[in-house]
């Protein structure tokens, strides 16, 4: 009787990976696909170029495949590489701008009572994308302005600046959504 191994660890599916097996390279992207989408979809509004820089994250993670030296989870390891992709793919747009004015105005809000996730992405595909990405990898992401900074090749004040905006226009867009629901 021939026993099948219902989980693979990430570690053996990367030792296979490595030997250019593509079912371990498969197993890989399928299981954190969804994730790293999400990571893509966090930085770019529009889902199929989301889905264009994970593929390319992809690509990018199994070439460098051998630089991955298991001192931290390769769901982190990927995670940074598809941030990077996003990044810079946004700057190749030249959608990836800062500056000290206000960069748009609020934007109405759907009528949709619920702060459910839907209406939280939708305010923050709606923040011009300098305000966005710094607020991401601030608040989501857990990096710091210095390395904000030198990953966007921007000041740490127009990283704290970008920071403080976002944070404002989703304040007046939630104060909006607020009244809108109470009359």
């Amino acid at each position: 009787m021939k026993i099948i191994a219902l989980h693979t660890s990430d570690e053996t599916l990367i030792k296979k990976a490595l030997r250019n097996d593509s079912k371990a390279e498969q197993s890989l992207f399928n299981r954190h696909a969804p994730k790293m989408l999400g990571v893509c979809r966090s930085y770019i509004k529009d889902l199929h170029y989301a889905e264009d820089v994970m593929i390319q994250g992809f690509t990018k993670a199994f070439e460098n495949l051998d630089k991955f030296r298991h001192e931290g989870s390769f769901e982190g390891w990927l995670r940074r590489i598809m941030i990077r992709e996003a990044v810079d793919f946004l700057r190749s747009r030249r959608q990836l701008y800062f500056s000290d004015i206000e960069e748009a105005e609020t934007v109405p809000i759907p009528a949709e009572s619920d702060y459910d996730i839907e209406i939280l992405q939708w305010l923050m595909d709606n923040l011009p994308n300098g305000y966005k990405t710094v607020m991401i990898l601030y608040s989501v992401e857990g990096y710091s302005h210095k390395e904000i900074a030198k990953m966007l090749d921007i000041t740490e004040s127009t990283s704290k600046s970008q920071l403080f905006k976002a944070r404002k226009m989703l304040q007046q867009q939630l104060a909006t959504l607020s009244r809108k629901e109470n009359g």
